[in-house]
């Protein structure tokens, strides 16, 4: 369906009651709704998502929340990077059409206990190594999903594991939403676009740049009918020798319920996954094998 001109002037949310007056306007109007979560600081990969929703619907609300529940107490949350005026022009150029800007206590009211846990698809891989993630993503998400309403949502793949796990929600709970991934943007060099790019220091950011290709090797091999064990082994020290401090994990799952591939050859579509951290930053990152490539 092709997107419908875009407002001149971008409105802006900041109370659950605002954003829905305003889509409770669109919808009697008939018109169809995208809407794209974020956590602000945003780049070029969250503008493309809008603009995706902008090719499924003819409105897209984008909402800019620091979600304090995926945060574990020894992470970044006071520290991530915030720029709400430079993220509302961006998301105006963008062609987004209202912005979603609540606070915290909008969020989470006093009082608030309610929790949303997603089973298999959680576990391992950012599940293992930060298990109060996905608790917190998928709350979080549900409430954007309840309280924007919208036709059709839209999640990059970069954050893979997250978008198989809100994939597996919706459908669990019988959300009538589509859930649209994206495609990764990469810098020049190959780097996956990441709000947390920003930490790097320049030796940081010229060591970060080699993990794509890494992986990206990786899956040549697996897609040539190479064994998952040995490839991964050998992944493991080109990922030393690049330089970077330590690696959370490397591996290979199924695309669809991301199952441990190996020891042989994989047999069936599937995707190399890594984790890893330059100084005190940490990286995510995954790459296809083209089955029969």
């Amino acid at each position: 369906m092709p997107a419908a001109a875009v407002d001149s002037q971008m409105g802006v949310a900041r109370t659950v009651k605002a954003l829905r007056a305003r889509v409770d306007g669109w919808r009697s109007a008939g018109l169809t709704v995208g809407f794209v979560p974020t956590m602000g600081a945003l780049h070029d990969g969250h503008l493309s998502l809008v603009r995706r929703a902008n090719q499924y619907a003819q409105r897209t609300v984008a909402s800019i929340f620091v979600n304090p529940a995926q945060f574990a107490p020894t992470e970044d949350f006071s520290a991530y990077p915030r720029q709400e005026s430079a993220d509302l022009e961006m998301l105006q150029k963008a062609g987004c059409h209202l912005a979603f800007v609540p606070t915290a206590e909008e969020m989470y009211p006093e009082g608030f206990q309610t929790s949303v846990s997603v089973g298999a698809v959680s576990q391992g891989l950012c599940g293992a190594s930060r298990p109060h993630f996905f608790g917190g993503v998928a709350t979080v998400v549900a409430k954007l999903l309840n309280q924007v309403r919208p036709d059709a949502a839209v999640f990059g793949e970069k954050d893979y594991q997250q978008l198989l796990v809100i994939r597996r929600m919706v459908k669990d709970l019988n959300m009538s939403v589509d859930i649209i991934g994206a495609p990764i943007l990469r810098e020049a060099d190959g780097l996956a676009m990441s709000s947390r790019n920003a930490y790097l220091s320049a030796e940081g950011r010229a060591v970060a740049g080699r993990l794509n290709g890494v992986i990206s090797a990786m899956a040549e091999k697996l897609a040539g009918g190479a064994a998952v064990d040995a490839t991964v082994a050998d992944g493991k020290s080109a990922i030393e020798s690049a330089g970077f401090d330590r690696l959370d994990y490397l591996e290979v799952r199924s695309s669809d319920l991301l199952e441990p591939m190996g020891p042989g050859p994989v047999t069936k579509p599937s995707r190399v996954f890594v984790a890893a951290i330059t100084g005190k930053t940490r990286l995510i990152d995954n790459w296809p094998v083209e089955m029969g490539a």
